[in-house]
């Protein structure tokens, strides 16, 4: 039997540190996207799904289509498989842009 929660396109979220809104979220094998403000021990929201311009590293070419990861530490988009899974891009990026968009979800 299954009992019905939530659309699914965000989820509760309880932070162990405080978020910013926008701020990316490693969630170990996905990502999602801070919907608000979400204080140290408070439960907020995280978009799951959508289309988000996240920053990516420098000298780092993208096309369309490329599967794209997250990593924690520097907090940008990388082509790198063993950092977290983040999506795909939906628009090119040069190696001189500091963004990508990215479909999470």
């Amino acid at each position: 039997m299954a009992k019905y929660i939530q659309k699914g396109n965000t989820i509760d979220y309880t932070a162990t540190a405080a978020i910013a809104a926008g701020d990316v979220v490693s969630l170990g094998s996905r990502i999602g996207v801070a919907a608000g403000d979400i204080p140290a021990g408070a439960v907020g929201a995280l978009s799951v799904e959508g289309v988000f311009e996240i920053d990516k590293t420098a000298s780092l070419a993208i096309a369309v289509g490329d599967a794209v990861y997250f990593n924690a530490a520097s907090k940008t988009v990388t082509k790198t498989n063993t950092d977290v899974p983040a999506g795909w891009a939906v628009a090119a990026a040069a190696a001189a842009d500091t963004v990508v968009r990215v479909k999470i979800g």
